[in-house]
């Protein structure tokens, strides 16, 4: 019983009979001066005592925590557990707004690209119909990672080991035509051998390239640069932008940085973190000299030494 998460209480006759260790740090009271005491005197709730008298399975708030309590009883015997479930109803509630934002978001392209199929019912020059052709591609690829922002944390890894230079050289193609368009460019640091879902690193360096060419200044050149931290391999993404104030609330979901303009959904940063956090390492933003540096982990298999 001491090594359970949950705190349990077992009672006999309305007074208890043991506690675990979990249940003496919740309630305060040390397992051997909770023995032979009255119920109320260890928990200190009457909707606990209630609740073991008669049974059954609450939920309450108790200084910011949330805590799920199920009691049963058989004759004069009875067991109480309380599970802290805090952290799950919050992790609920962004995943619900999280939903709720990309909803929202699957609008715009939708729209457009009915639109572009509307216009294409009609005959026109080859030239105009190519030009609506190319608009449906590119709302097709918006919708196509819409999806795959949607699929944070329900998609099964398919973890393997990578040089870094694989998933460089898909991001560097894909965004080719932004750079061009935006007359920037990137550079990439040192190649290293990485444990990863492909396709899960590549969403995360594009969040974040793309994150660097909408703010930071037009015609620049991002970088984004490697290090090895032991057995762990840190990427950065560094820019050349206003240095940004209050940069761990940026991760949260819904968020997004006051110089931000324009349409977004705020999620980017906070589906970084969320692939991050699958493969055990952390995502987060400094200010490095003159640069902002937008970094995360990943287990690294080995140096390269490329």
């Amino acid at each position: 019983m001491d090594a359970l998460p949950q705190a349990v209480l077992l009672t006999r006759a309305g007074l208890v009979t043991r506690v675990n260790a979990s249940a003496a740090r919740l309630w305060g009271v040390p397992q051997e001066r909770a023995s032979g005491r009255p119920v109320l005197e260890v928990v200190r709730r009457h909707t606990l005592e209630t609740l073991l008298e008669r049974g059954g399975e609450l939920e309450l708030e108790v200084t910011g925590r949330t805590l799920r309590c199920a009691a049963t009883r058989n004759g004069e015997y009875g067991a109480l557990i309380v599970e802290d479930v805090t952290e799950h109803r919050r992790r609920e509630a962004e995943l619900r707004e999280a939903t709720a934002v990309l909803s929202h978001e699957f609008r715009t392209p939708v729209a457009a690209l009915r639109g572009v199929l509307e216009a294409l019912e009609y005959d026109m020059p080859r030239d105009l119909s190519q030009n609506f052709v190319r608009q449906g591609l590119q709302e097709t690829e918006r919708l196509a990672r819409l999806v795959e922002d949607l699929a944070v944390g329900f998609r099964p890894t398919r973890a393997r080991t990578l040089p870094l230079a694989e998933a460089f050289t898909r991001a560097e193609r894909l965004l080719s035509a932004e750079l061009q368009a935006r007359g920037a460019s990137v550079t990439f640091g040192a190649d290293h051998l990485v444990r990863a879902d492909p396709d899960k690193l590549l969403q995360v360096l594009l969040n974040l390239i793309e994150n660097a060419l909408k703010y930071g200044p037009a015609g620049q050149r991002v970088e984004v640069a490697t290090a090895e931290r032991g057995t762990w391999v840190e990427v950065s993404v560094l820019d050349r932008g206003t240095p940004i104030p209050d940069t761990e609330n940026l991760f949260r979901a819904h968020t997004r940085g006051r110089a931000a303009t324009g349409q977004g959904s705020g999620m980017g940063l906070y589906i970084v973190r969320s692939i991050v956090q699958g493969w055990g390492g952390q995502a987060w933003a400094e200010r490095r000299g003159d640069a902002n540096a937008f970094c995360f982990t990943l287990p690294g298999v080995g140096g390269l030494g490329l």
